[in-house]
């Protein structure tokens, strides 16, 4: 009889014969075309990956999954799995009908039968699932600017999955994992979640938690969305790929989950621990702070450093996978090796490397110490994130109009040309407006739109090295946050705040804007009859009165040199 985690899970897709004649139908359907992270969730409700779910979550499930992490049968789940979707779409859609949900290409995946739609309380599932209704959490954050504000649920027919052309051999669904486990023998099998690259202390922690446990070990990395600023899964994928050959081969297996994070800290540890064990693992290493975002707005964690093991243990039963506790692991100098923080008596020296300060060893071209990672690990680290002054950047100034941004801009376009090494391109607000955005108007939606295709430039241009100077007025503090996480993926931002008082800007105004704007005439004007949200926190903050143009934009530059963006090569 084969054992529970090595039997295949259900899978929801169709036949092949069933899924050309349903494609043929799912063409004349209203489709909706997927968000990546909504891509994420359907290969894993197709897949097994999130069984016992037969689609997305219904208003009934979510109401209990928010209240008691439980479907509305009673069985276990954390983390609510919905389909979010614009208002405009929601209206289209009516329980009963069913819509065709496309990838990004127009490639149709499943069909979704419609038996739910609500608007959900966005703060209420905050609270319930993270914690706290608190934008510093990039999953509350997401909830609040880019999720749609409608839901539908209802069962999911597979028709085909995801396409992947990256490290395709490296991806497994639960039930090829569960073939591979049969095929080699394997009973017990210990996974490691990460998403991060590996060094010498996690493979000293994978190697004890193999032994504890007595079992094969399955490194699990996520290659779907994680946190904003993680490294790049290519990066991370060739970085486990260069040391898999440090772990013995008839004992370890690497495959890649492609799971949207929500760094939900307790919770989802509850919920890896259940994808884990459809995928026919029998151990689960939990860590320290597991899935945890960073800090809140008010500077503390998010969740206490053991909460997610208290909650994994207390329903580890249920979840039908067993923890393996995470070991904090440290190096001793004296004995040249690796030991678990809490193991160590004696006056010994214990040397450590934060993530923080390795950043900044990559960064500014620094040694890594081979006690801490391995050089073929450091070598692809280096690929991807050389030395701060070879990077890409983007300065981006945000401020009322006739605050002086376009002028500053362009002073500083000027000096960093002089400078050279890198191309500079300037993405004024009025030259987008003009090239880029001529069909948008000035309505927030609008202003949203034109934003955020400046961020998508400026985040190629820093993506491949070169600097972008971004002068748009940008008045809202959230599509700010959002062109900063697509450029901070790729390279440094720098908000600069150009805190020019309205009575200045009014003083200076050639062009009778704000005279206009004061009369009625012009609609939705930035700070006289639409609101300007000031930076909070810019990491440059400008007075341009009483001081010239070549001092402000000397300003900037002394703030990138002191960032190690720019200096003497």
């Amino acid at each position: 009889m084969t054992q529970p985690n090595l039997a295949p899970v259900p899978e929801l897709y169709v036949s092949a014969e069933s899924a050309q004649k349903l494609k043929a139908e799912a063409a004349q359907m209203l489709s909706w075309d997927l968000t990546p992270r909504q891509i994420c969730d359907l290969e894993l409700l197709m897949n097994g990956g999130f069984h016992p779910l037969k689609g997305f979550l219904t208003e009934a499930d979510y109401n209990c999954v928010l209240e008691d992490m439980r479907l509305s049968w009673g069985g276990l789940w954390p983390m609510p799995v919905t389909l979010d979707v614009s208002e405009a779409f929601a209206e289209t859609v009516e329980p009963g009908q069913d819509i065709a949900l496309r990838d990004q290409e127009g490639v149709i995946l499943a069909i979704l039968s419609v038996t739910d739609k609500w608007t959900p309380d966005k703060s209420r599932e905050a609270e319930a699932v993270y914690g706290a209704d608190d934008l510093a959490h990039p999953a509350v954050n997401y909830l609040h600017h880019s999720a749609g504000a409608v839901y539908l649920g209802g069962p999911v027919t597979g028709l085909q999955q995801p396409t992947h052309y990256d490290f395709r051999a490296r991806r497994d669904s639960p039930n090829e994992l569960r073939a591979h486990f049969r095929k080699m023998g394997w009973r017990r099998i210990v996974a490691f979640q990460t998403r991060n690259p590996l060094h010498r202390a996690h493979q000293e922690l994978t190697f004890r938690a193999a032994r504890e446990a007595q079992a094969n070990l399955l490194i699990h990395p996520v290659v779907g969305m994680t946190k904003p600023g993680d490294v790049d899964h290519f990066t991370r994928v060739r970085c486990y790929e260069a040391v898999l050959d440090k772990y013995p081969h008839a004992t370890t297996h690497l495959s890649l989950l492609n799971l949207a994070m929500r760094m939900a800290g307790p919770r989802e540890a509850v919920w890896h621990g259940i994808i884990r064990r459809n995928h026919g693992l029998t151990h689960m290493i939990v860590g320290r702070d597991h899935a945890g975002p960073g800090k809140n707005s008010k500077g503390e964690d998010f969740y206490g450093p053991y909460d997610a093991q208290e909650l994994f243990r207390r329903h580890q039963d249920e979840i039908g996978i067993e923890m393996v506790d995470f070991k904090h692991m440290v190096y001793v100098q004296e004995r040249a090796q690796y030991e678990p923080a809490d193991e160590i008596n004696g006056d010994v020296t214990v040397l450590n490397i934060s993530g923080t300060e390795l950043r900044r060893r990559l960064r500014e071209g620094l040694e890594i110490p081979e006690w801490f990672s391995f050089p073929e690990v450091v070598t692809q680290l280096r690929r991807t994130s050389p030395p701060r002054s070879k990077q890409g950047f983007t300065v981006f100034f945000t401020g009322l109009s006739g605050s002086g941004k376009s002028t500053i801009a362009n002073a500083l376009m000027v000096k960093l040309m002089e400078m050279g090494g890198r191309p500079v391109t300037l993405l004024d607000g009025d030259v987008v407006r003009k090239h880029l955005s001529s069909e948008l108007g000035f309505s927030k939606e609008h202003r949203d739109v034109n934003i955020r295709r400046i961020g998508y430039v400026a985040s190629e241009i820093t993506k491949n090295a070169g600097i972008a100077i971004c002068a748009p007025i940008a008045p809202y503090a959230a599509t700010r946050r959002a062109v900063r996480e697509m450029i901070e993926d790729y390279g440094a931002f720098i908000e600069v705040h150009v805190a020019t008082s309205v009575e200045e800007c009014e003083r200076r105004d050639r062009k009778g804007l704000y005279k206009l704007a004061r009369e009625g005439k012009i609609k939705e004007f930035t700070g006289i009859s639409d609101p300007y949200e000031e930076p909070l926190n810019p990491e440059l903050r400008i007075q341009t009165e009483g001081f010239d143009v070549d001092y402000a934009a000397h300003q900037v530059l002394l703030k990138l040199e002191s960032m190690g963006l720019i200096g003497a090569e």
